[in-house]
């Protein structure tokens, strides 16, 4: 699925190795943004974000397409940048912590440090909710009795390997808990996941704070602890709560392997003047994104501290 857009010039990079065009100029060509995972999704909604800032601030002079590669959580995707993406700026994806886990459970070899990091972008913070009349009110409660009888607790949330399987896992980890006993439940969606929240199919449910906020102001739901570094929406943050315990939702947007130093500059530069745009600040606001930006080395030594986490953390549970 794929969506031009054309762009006035507004200012450009010079770029004096003339990669993946051949123009003393960058972009030389169509800018393409992968969206590595289905329509409608935060990647998706991420990278036409993106799209929709870099044309309506003019950043670029020429047409921006976002397409969707969809498969093995994105693996499929980082493998067609790392294998069609070779030294070309024109070629971005947008990506994030959910990929680590699905690269690792790929075996194809594939990770995220083998891109070319350009800067972080948007980072969410994941939320444990229980259904409103459930015993536990808070989440020490229910790590207590986790930690008593693992097979007692069932946990649910997005696909096994993914950020709320993770939430768990360091959780546990946190508690001094046997991760390997973890009971999850992986569903295919957000709405099943409430579903079976409230049917009681699951103790607990794992995903987005934005997911659960209708549920819990409906009183369907009791937000338990959340995974950012304070608490927010009325609840607690795990280290608030005694557990050292933080998992954040990142997403970043990454370019192709060997890219020169000049080209990798225009792109980071690029990025840089999308991120400082109004258009980019209104669309934070509009989905309730925290702002995560750390650009080009930082965002490479970041990505890399990340990808040796989350891969132990799947080799514990499991996954791998």
């Amino acid at each position: 699925m794929i969506t031009a857009f054309a762009v006035s010039a507004c200012g450009q990079f010079t770029d004096t190795s003339g990669g993946g065009g051949g123009s003393s100029t960058f972009p030389s060509r169509n800018l393409e943004i992968m969206a590595p995972a289905a329509a409608g999704g935060g990647w998706d909604l991420t990278a036409r974000s993106m799209q929709s800032a870099l044309k309506d601030e003019k950043i670029v002079d020429k047409s921006i397409e976002v397409s969707n590669v969809v498969g093995a959580g994105g693996a499929t995707g980082l493998a067609q940048l790392l294998s069609k993406g070779q030294g070309d700026p024109h070629q971005w994806m947008v990506t994030g912590l959910v990929m680590i886990g699905a690269a690792e459970r790929a075996k194809n070899n594939t990770d995220l440090t083998k891109t070319t990091p350009i800067a972080t972008l948007t980072a969410e913070a994941e939320a444990i909710v229980v259904r409103a009349d459930s015993k536990y009110q808070n989440i020490k409660q229910l790590v207590d009795d986790f930690k008593a009888n693992p097979a007692a607790i069932k946990w649910g949330g997005g696909s096994a390997g993914g950020s709320d399987h993770l939430v768990v896992a360091v959780l546990a980890k946190a508690a001094g808990a046997d991760v390997k006993k973890i009971q999850y439940v992986g569903y295919s969606g957000g709405g099943e996941a409430k579903a079976g929240i409230l049917s009681g199919d699951v103790t607990a449910g794992v995903s987005g704070v934005s997911e659960f906020k209708a549920n819990i102001q409906a009183g369907q739901m009791r937000l338990l602890a959340v995974t950012s570094p304070a608490g927010k929406e009325g609840a607690p943050s795990l280290k608030e709560s005694g557990y050292d315990a933080e998992l954040m939702n990142w997403r970043c947007v990454v370019a192709g392997p060997g890219l020169s130093e000049a080209d990798r500059t225009a792109v980071v530069n690029t990025v840089d003047k999308m991120h400082n745009s109004a258009k980019w600040k209104e669309a934070l606001a509009k989905q309730g994104w925290e702002d995560f930006y750390k650009k080009d080395s930082e965002a490479k030594d970041f990505i890399a501290a990340e990808t040796k986490r989350i891969k132990d953390l799947v080799k514990e549970l499991g996954l791998s």
